[in-house]
């Protein structure tokens, strides 16, 4: 990691002094990105595989659509686009991402990219999440916990959760924002009892044969509470049920994800932009499925997790996998 994205800082001082605690603020983080343009930022706007919202200031009030649209016309002034994923569609925007993975990839998100007309912004609001925004073509100019400042092409901003900030285009600008996953233990509990339940919950059915007259029909029967208790308490599950669940669940690509297979060729291993490969001890987690390998190969597959490409014949022994995974589209061979 070059020392400048960070203002000077290592990545384990700056976790240290700024992770989750307080925000930074770095001149000339990178140089002056340019990752997309407007028309192709559009253009993935018109996709029913891609997230996007166009925001419209009017007065005091914000106007918000989802896409995908079927039609876009900017407004000259109080308009944005955002759209996310788009390291999942563009080379430059995955490249960026990658630039933070001294934080691990199960809390890595995506890349969002907004394009703002002059005065356009979605408004002030606090994010649950961690998330660096950095600045593109144009200026911004940003008000975070009673500071005002602008930020220029290449100019970085951390921001930890729960911290109040807003930012309003002072000419036609892009913003990069790199987000951070959190998942909330209600979100993890709900999907955790789904995936218990995909693999044989205990089922039982109420039964009261021996029912008699209902003195007060509204009240709840003790022995219904009784049977749910009952049934509640035989649920069960080990370490590592949750070690497999999390790994697929971190995984598990988001609903409006599509693969697409592409014809490739070479002596490399390429993981897709929209792949997500993990792993936890010797189990390895990829799109929501989970496998183990022979320990031959395990210390290969963990270095594809780790740096997204590998020579091919450090995985020879598992081509029949690596095949598998390219006719899914997963990830392609190329020349090195």
């Amino acid at each position: 990691m070059n020392p400048q994205l960070l203002g000077g800082l290592t990545a384990r001082d700056f976790l240290a002094r700024h992770w989750q605690k307080r925000p930074l603020f770095v001149r000339r983080a990178i140089a002056a990105p340019d990752l997309i343009d407007e028309r192709a930022l559009t253009a993935l706007a018109r996709r029913d595989d891609v997230e996007s919202r166009i925001v419209q200031r009017r007065g005091r009030r914000r106007d918000t659509a989802h896409g995908p649209f079927a039609k876009i016309k900017p407004r000259k002034i109080n308009w944005s686009i955002l759209v996310n994923g788009v390291n999942h569609h563009v080379a430059a925007a995955d490249q960026l991402l990658r630039r933070f993975s001294f934080v691990p990839q199960a809390r890595l998100d995506d890349v969002m990219v907004s394009y703002a007309t002059t005065g356009g912004g979605v408004g002030p609001h606090v994010d649950s999440y961690d998330v660096f925004l950095i600045q593109g073509p144009g200026r911004r100019r940003w008000r975070i916990d009673g500071k005002t400042f602008v930020a220029g092409p290449g100019d970085l901003i951390y921001l930890p959760p729960g911290l109040e900030h807003d930012g309003v285009a002072l000419e036609p600008c892009f913003t990069y924002s790199i987000g951070f996953r959190a998942p909330r233990g209600a979100e993890l509990g709900a999907a955790f009892l789904d995936w218990l339940h995909e693999r044989g919950l205990p089922d039982a059915r109420y039964r009261d044969s021996r029912l008699r007259p209902a003195a007060h029909p509204g009240r709840i029967p003790a022995a219904m509470t009784a049977f749910a208790r009952r049934f509640l308490s035989t649920i069960r599950w080990t370490r590592a049920d949750v070690a497999r669940f999390l790994g697929e669940y971190l995984t598990q690509p988001k609903p409006h994800v599509v693969f697409h297979p592409v014809a490739s060729k070479g002596n490399w291993i390429r993981l897709d932009a929209k792949t997500q490969l993990l792993y936890s001890g010797d189990r390895f987690f990829i799109n929501g499925e989970s496998f183990s390998l022979p320990a031959r190969d395990a210390g290969s597959m963990r270095e594809l997790a780790d740096r997204r490409g590998i020579a091919a014949r450090r995985l020879a022994s598992q081509s029949k996998l690596i095949r598998q995974w390219r006719s899914a589209g997963w990830l392609r061979l190329e020349k090195n």
